[in-house]
């Protein structure tokens, strides 16, 4: 008979294919050179040295603690808390018992060495950021509490369920496999159209790339000039509009403004071939003309969210370049005109992994959406990866339902053509900022032309939108400005309701050219930037008259808000 061959393990499959994901994330340009570490290695070769003779006396001394704690009459030390804030080794398990306690105090001082050891190597500024980057996730990934062997409580957990929650862990993983990625939330929890993206509306016109939403007034009277939103490209648009008691569509909507929203379509083959250029013409010239037309409105008020800025901000600059007068104000929310610097995203970005890119989809072919998605969680790794690996995994338990991360896992895919001039224009050469420097619809940019009434917010703790960076638009924009710098990060200091009042704005009304300098002098308010946002855009709303339902003859309602495109989930 012919020799059985053993069937793959799903397991090991499943285990294998999650880990491959996680490290597809990490391009290879964010790996140091080699000769440089070796370099470095020789200049610093003393300074390691103390520091490895310091490592070890430290694993002397705990040990020696361990070993007293073995001792006749010792006392187990009481729990506490760990580590600072640090939720990996909150259970008592983790101080209690003597063998997780050494584990996990042997782990810190690992984890201290390795971060000392990057300190000490003498290396360029960018190298010495990517070797910092690079081993904190090796130092994350690496963490006892992430792998069932070392993790008390998730033993525990299994001994008490007698092992139904391993089972269940090994189901969410699997499952994870086959979605291409880690589950953040309860999914089934939530529907578009159903309890999310349901501020009333209709999608009044559409193209190849867009569908442009009108929101059904709640007033009696609106604003004559209509507000326009454009939310980032790389997920969907409802962020702005997901349940109704943190929806600032609807916020906007009961305020007395005609909203409108352009929702993204999921890129596929038959449009990888769109670039920036289709984006600014479908996505937001034509948006414009439709808004206006449907409104009878000469000018309109325009915001821009992430990319949605960038590209808005395009836009305007171009109108600005044509002598169009149009635009009445703008907002930018957590947006980048200028990418001088862009946090830790930069260590993904250098010449060689754009000229890749440039070659594989560079004419056409699609950037993932969920590739984007998985480099950004990777930028806190501790917070939107390994607990998820941990509670879905290690303890079978099933993620909160939590609207956010049903939105963050909801990402859209980009075409490569639109994505590679992006990725070169702004992250690589950063440039955007100078004046005539770029090209666009036949039209040289300068963000000096802009002179608009401009709302610029930033959030403080934004790991993608540095709020130093964001401030930089200030002093690019021409006409009157106002900078507000919210609490929390890129999206929780953004999505902010005005009706639960949380939080903090810092506002100063002068604008140095340092950004430093503007929050010295600041003044912290509590509560939501939504009022002070409001309180601005009122006086550009323009007249009151009478509101009217979503549409116009030539813009007749196509179907209701959301519309499909927004339910195209990326494959």
């Amino acid at each position: 008979m012919p020799e059985q061959v053993p069937s793959p393990d799903p397991i090991a499959q499943a285990g294998q294919a999650a880990l491959e994901t996680f490290l597809k994330a990490f391009s290879t340009q964010t790996a140091p050179d080699l000769a440089a570490q070796i370099q470095a290695y020789g200049a610093a070769s003393s300074r390691i040295a103390e520091l490895q003779a310091n490592l070890y006396r430290q694993h002397i001394s705990l040990w020696q603690q361990m070993l007293a704690k073995d001792q006749p009459g010792a006392q187990p030390a009481a729990p506490a808390p760990m580590n600072g804030e640090d939720r990996r080794f909150s259970g008592p398990e983790w101080r209690l018992n003597p063998y997780f306690d050494y584990i996990r105090q042997s782990y810190l001082i690992n984890s201290k060495f390795l971060e000392q050891w990057v300190e000490v190597l003498e290396l360029d500024p960018q190298a010495k950021e990517r070797m910092r980057f690079a081993t904190r996730q090796f130092i994350d990934a690496m963490s006892p509490a992430n792998f069932a062997a070392t993790n008390p409580e998730a033993l525990k957990l299994a001994l008490d369920t007698k092992g139904e929650s391993l089972t269940r862990g090994i189901r969410n993983l699997v499952e994870d496999v086959s979605k291409g990625r880690i589950s953040m939330t309860d999914e089934s929890v939530f529907e578009v159209g159903r309890n999310i993206a349901v501020t009333p509306g209709s999608v009044v016109f559409e193209n190849e790339l867009i569908q442009l939403i009108q929101y059904a007034p709640t007033t009696p009277k609106v604003y004559s000039r209509p507000l326009l939103m454009v939310p980032p490209c790389i997920n969907k648009f409802y962020i702005l509009d997901l349940q109704p008691e943190n929806s600032l569509v609807r916020y906007a909507v009961e305020q007395g403004h005609t909203v409108f929203m352009v929702s993204w379509r999921n890129i596929t083959p038959d449009v990888a071939h769109l670039t920036w250029d289709d984006y600014l013409r479908l996505g937001l010239m034509q948006s414009i003309d439709a808004a206006l037309e449907v409104t009878r409105s000469r000018k309109l008020n325009i915001l821009g969210f992430c990319v949605g800025g960038t590209l808005v901000g395009s836009a305007l600059a171009i109108l600005a370049a044509r002598g169009d007068q149009r635009i009445q104000s703008l907002t930018l929310l957590s947006s980048m005109l200028d990418f001088s610097d862009t946090g830790e995203i930069a260590l993904f970005v250098d010449e060689p992994g754009v000229v890749a890119r440039e070659r594989s989809i560079g004419s056409g072919g699609i950037m993932p959406g969920r590739d984007l998605a998985m480099v950004f969680s990777s930028l806190r790794a501790n917070d939107l990866i390994w607990p998820y690996v941990v509670n879905n995994y290690l303890k079978g338990q099933t993620p909160a339902a939590f609207d956010l991360l049903f939105w963050n896992a909801d990402a859209t895919n980009l075409p490569g053509p639109m994505y590679c001039w992006y990725l070169r224009n702004t992250y690589l050469e950063n440039n955007l900022r100078v004046p005539g420097k770029t090209v666009m619809l036949g039209q040289p940019i300068d963000f000096g032309r802009i002179q608009l009434p401009t709302y610029v917010l930033a959030t403080r703790e934004d790991h993608i939108v540095p709020w130093k960076t964001a401030y930089e638009s200030v002093n690019l924009l021409g006409g009157e400005k106002r900078f507000v710098l919210g609490a929390s990060g890129h999206i929780a200091g953004v999505i902010n309701p005005a009706s639960k009042d949380r939080r903090s704005f810092w506002m100063n009304d002068t604008l140095p050219a340092r950004a430093d300098d503007w929050l010295a002098a600041a003044g912290e308010h509590k509560g939501s930037w939504w009022k002070d946002w409001s309180a601005w855009l009122a006086p550009q709303g323009g007249a009151q008259r009478d509101a009217r339902q979503p549409g116009s003859p030539k813009h007749a309602p196509v179907e209701p808000a959301p519309g499909r495109y927004v339910k195209q989930r990326a494959v």
